[in-house]
């Protein structure tokens, strides 16, 4: 996995020498620093910073969770976990596999965000603390965690001199004219007389550098207010600026010029800022607050566009917003996004409750990404799966944000289901089955009323769960999921069900039950038209178990056809699990430049996207290959490699005899090679490598190999080798006969 996941920093940081040092040496000192603050007062800054600059000293493991988006707290260890990198695969409590994780790493954890999350976030840290003695937390938030052995860092506001160069540089990327940063000799002309009007003098004016140390003092020297009268600086003059927030600031103090609250200064400034606006912009800034993290353009155009606001002036309001700094645009493997500042957003979200419009608008929010988990299920078989997983992820804190209004209001219970079904390619596909199964639970135990939409939910819980290593709770979702298909005459998710108990008899080594089962399932596939991404892996489900029985030609024969439809649809992820099937068979063929190089193919797409079961079955048979080639060394580093992979997925190779095939004569034939005390060096050089280590050991190859070089006659084969058979349901169709190219729900 990388080490590090801090964002780079999009401009220059600007001062807070003395606060880097400081906040530098309490993390040498302390395990737990808080940075706390008021809003807009450049905590996150000072705090990615520091651990950027930290990385040395902690091995580069430095990552970051941003609580900020996040609404429910069953989710902050979830959230942790994906921060770290960690794809956990078993039904395990999130905060059990953290702990197993950083027990045996030195790691520097930034957590932000938590302050609305500190009731759930406050514990976890306070157990991660005391189980894994190699953990710092960086926590940054407006209030402290309150945990034994805290260090609280409060953050004042910038001092004259860096609030001054920093308007002065924002101003500049903003286009303004050049901001003076130094005083001018005082004398004449230092001061100029403002008249009004014939016979009406006003008071003197501050100009120059002065006028601008002046607009820093009355912002009390917080960066979000400078960056905020930076990005007016291309309109107004500093002197305009100043005056405009002078009489603001008079308001609020009677009209005497004393100092206000820090936070009322932030607030003056953000809603000086709204004052100036446009009323377009005032209406998106508003609409844009029930956004849970970065946006894209289609999703603003849709949730925020109206009869007031058309979705064509969306980009040049969006625009306006953007050079007031109102907005930050960052670059994402999704394409570009759009996020409001945090406390902008609060100001936004106020003045839509102020509207009224806040329930609509998070309506019209959970719409479009429930829009987007179709197109994402439908485009899943296609050549855009890569695609699919980057928008998924990118986002997943806007699905989270839909699945909780769906559990919020009882008469959306259904969507719920549906939204939670719908999403099991990012469930299962792309590594979250731990957070799959946290809303998919949540949504059965609701009655919706809509069959249909349960019973996707309960199909996909039972899938999830089978690939957990979860039985019972498989076997309780499936039936019940079957039995209610069968009474509602739906065979579509009958079908669905019947298929996943399949899988799970192949897991649990009970072949002829396993190919039966998921044959009646791809005749019933066949006979309503369907054809996707679950189909195809029940084929190659079927080919898995006849390799396990000893079929190995009619495995390759269901592989090869399997290969096929994947190249002419596009589809990748089946076709990793089919390409792991032929390069077992290219092995026994003794064909190991052949199984090699579908092997790299498979890992890089396992990889691709996060599937950790397709991942370390591929890394293992590998690593068969390997020692096939004469390399005992590196396949006992692979074999290492695979053991915290499997970890993550749950019960080794599923508790199956047939599955830990090729790990077991791989370790038989490496450890007689190398001796048990060098196998076991090698073994554990493996498990200390990090899985994007692993990856890129793999897809290099291994030097000097010698491709295709026959076996050792009377080598032992972890399968037996037998004619083919029929299986049910293979018949390649030219395309679904009911134009269903997507995943079917059931």
């Amino acid at each position: 996995m990388r080490r590090s996941n801090l964002p780079a920093e999009l401009n220059r940081f600007v001062g807070r020498t003395a606060e880097r040092a400081a906040l530098t040496a309490l993390l040498e000192t302390s395990r737990l620093v808080t940075v706390v603050g008021v809003g807009g007062v450049g905590k996150t800054r000072l705090a990615l910073r520091a651990a950027a600059e930290a990385q040395k000293r902690f091995g580069e493991e430095v990552r970051l969770a941003d609580l900020t988006p996040l609404r429910d707290p069953g989710l902050v260890a979830h959230a942790l976990a994906e921060a770290l990198g960690l794809t956990d695969h078993t039904p395990r409590p999130p905060r059990e596999v953290l702990v197993e994780h950083l027990a045996r790493r030195r790691t520097l954890l930034v957590v932000d965000g938590f302050e609305h999350l500190v009731e759930s976030c406050a514990p976890l840290v306070r157990e991660l603390l005391a189980r894994a003695p190699g953990l710092t937390v960086l926590a940054v938030g407006r209030r402290p965690l309150r945990v034994a052995g805290e260090a609280v860092f409060p953050l004042a506001p910038l001092g004259e001199a860096d609030a001054v160069e920093l308007l002065a540089e924002r101003a500049a990327e903003a286009g303004a004219p050049t901001v003076p940063a130094a005083s001018p000799v005082s004398g004449p002309g230092s001061v100029r007389t403002a008249v009004a009007g014939p016979g009406t003098v006003v008071s003197p004016e501050p100009v120059g550098a002065d006028a601008v140390r002046e607009l820093c003092r009355r912002l009390d020297g917080i960066p979000l207010a400078l960056e905020l009268a930076a990005g007016r600086l291309p309109l107004l003059s500093v002197e305009q600026v100043l005056h405009r927030l002078d009489d603001r600031f008079r308001l609020l103090t009677d009209g005497e010029r004393g100092a206000l609250p820090r936070h009322r200064t932030l607030r003056t400034a953000i809603g000086w800022s709204h004052e100036l606006c446009t009323p377009e912009e005032r209406l998106l800034w508003a609409r844009l607050s029930v956004f849970a993290g970065p946006f894209d353009l289609e999703a603003v155009e849709y949730v925020c566009g109206s009869r007031e606001l058309p979705p064509d002036r969306v980009l040049d309001v969006l625009g306006g917003l953007l050079a007031q700094s109102l907005l930050s645009r960052e670059d994402t493997p999704a394409g570009p996004a759009y996020r409001l500042l945090d406390t902008v957003a609060a100001y936004g979200a106020e003045w839509l409750a102020e509207l009224g419009d806040t329930e609509r608008m998070r309506r019209r929010h959970r719409d479009w990404y429930m829009g987007l988990a179709t197109w994402c299920e439908l485009e899943w078989f296609s050549p855009r799966q890569p695609e699919v997983a980057a928008r998924t992820d990118a986002a997943l804190p806007h699905l989270r944000a839909a699945l909780d209004l769906c559990l919020e209001v009882p008469e959306d219970a259904h969507l719920a289901q549906h939204l939670a079904g719908t999403l099991w390619f990012a469930w299962v596909g792309c590594g979250r089955l731990s957070e799959g199964r946290h809303w998919l639970e949540r949504a059965v135990a609701l009655d919706s009323g809509h069959e249909e939409a349960r019973l996707k939910a309960l199909w996909v819980l039972g899938y999830v769960s089978v690939l957990q290593g979860d039985g019972t709770a498989a076997v309780a979702a499936l039936h019940e999921c079957g039995e209610r298909a069968r009474a509602g005459r739906n065979p579509l998710a009958e079908a669905y069900a019947t298929h996943r108990l399949g899988c799970l008899a192949l897991l649990s080594d009970d072949l002829p039950r396993a190919e039966a089962l998921i044959g009646r399932a791809l005749d019933s596939y066949r006979e309503l038209g369907e054809l996707n991404s679950n189909v195809l892996m029940g084929r190659v489900e079927v080919a898995m178990a006849r390799a396990f029985g000893g079929d190995l030609e009619g495995a390759d024969a269901i592989c090869r056809e399997v290969r096929e439809i994947c190249e002419e649809r596009g589809e990748l992820w089946t076709r990793a699990y089919a390409l792991y099937v032929l390069a077992y068979s290219a092995w026994t063929r003794d064909a190991y430049g052949e199984a090699r190089r579908l092997l790299t193919e498979c890992v890089s797409i396992n990889h691709t996207f996060r599937d950790l079961v397709g991942l370390v079955l591929a890394i293992e048979l590998l690593a068969l290959v390997t020692v096939s080639e004469g390399d005992p060394a590196e396949a006992a580093v692979l074999q290492g490699a695979a053991v915290p992979v499997w970890d993550a997925v749950g019960v080794r190779l599923f508790g199956s005899e047939a599955f830990d095939g090729p790990r077991a004569l791989c370790e038989r034939r490496a450890e007689e090679a190398l001796g048990a005390e060098a196998f076991g060096v090698a073994v554990r050089e493996g498990r200390r490598l990090p899985l994007d280590a692993v990856v890129e050991r793999a897809l290099a190859g291994r030097g000097g190999a010698v491709a295709d070089v026959p076996a050792e006659p009377g080598a032992p084969r972890p399968f037996r080798t037998a004619g083919a058979a029929r299986l049910p349901g293979t018949r390649k169709p030219a395309a679904s006969p009911t134009g269903k190219g997507g995943e079917a729900a059931g």
